[in-house]
């Protein structure tokens, strides 16, 4: 498993992710980059993510849907805010409605995702920024820290058939 460490900080409202691959920090960009690669991990193994939408630049939009095991489809949103290939993404997050359109644009989960390698390895830290504490424990009590935990594991999988 590629998770090194989980952060739950409820006084900065943040929910952080520490992952180490060893890759170069061009390769785990990829699986950001690509969406038919973030496709094979982005959603833990029962809820597979399908993106509909992946404009990877400055204020572009993405769009995406989980499907569960009995076929229900939950759908969400990002906005990059930030690219700094290869080292530093951040977007915000969050959900959507049917047809894929944000239905809590004015209170996103910001994430901040960097990379940093040394000596071929690289160690990707990936931080939620909470609107607020009710946000924060919501998600947990959604499953977002297993889910995301047993996402991030799927990395290695999809870096080891590039």
């Amino acid at each position: 498993m590629t998770v090194t460490d989980t952060i739950r900080n409820l006084e900065e409202l943040t929910l952080t992710f520490v992952t180490e691959f060893d890759a170069k920090a061009e390769q785990v960009w990829k699986v950001w980059e690509d969406p038919r690669k973030l496709e094979r991990w982005w959603g833990p193994p029962t809820w597979p993510a399908t993106f509909d939408r992946h404009e990877f630049v400055p204020t572009g939009s993405v769009r995406y849907h989980m499907t569960g095991p009995d076929g229900t489809k939950a759908h969400g949103w990002w906005t990059i805010t930030t690219i700094e290939a290869p080292y530093r993404l951040e977007f915000d997050d969050g959900f959507a409605d049917d047809q894929g359109e944000p239905i809590d644009a004015d209170r996103p989960v910001h994430i901040v995702v960097t990379l940093d390698e040394t000596g071929g390895k690289t160690r990707m830290t990936v931080i939620n920024h909470f609107p607020d504490a009710d946000t924060l424990e919501r998600m947990i009590k959604m499953g977002m820290q297993e889910g995301m935990g047993l996402a991030l594991g799927q990395i290695d999988q999809v870096l080891s058939n590039s």
